[in-house]
């Protein structure tokens, strides 16, 4: 049987952890800045974690993740 291949758009944006969590990065955070506070960019810097109602489909995108 051929080997599965990955979704490449998701394999890009999404990186395991040690423990097997998706790692993520924030959105609205490409353009636009002007208007958005010191704060509310800073916070966008940080990743954040893929949720558990979307973990499903991600790792079926990512079958060697």
């Amino acid at each position: 049987m051929p080997k599965m291949k990955s979704n490449r758009g998701a394999a890009k944006r999404f990186k395991t952890t040690g423990t097997g969590k998706f790692r993520r990065s924030k959105a609205f955070r490409s353009h636009i800045l002007t208007k958005k506070s010191a704060k509310r960019k800073r916070n966008l810097r940080k990743s954040g974690l893929v949720d558990s109602t979307n973990v499903r489909g991600v790792r079926r995108m990512l079958p060697y993740a």
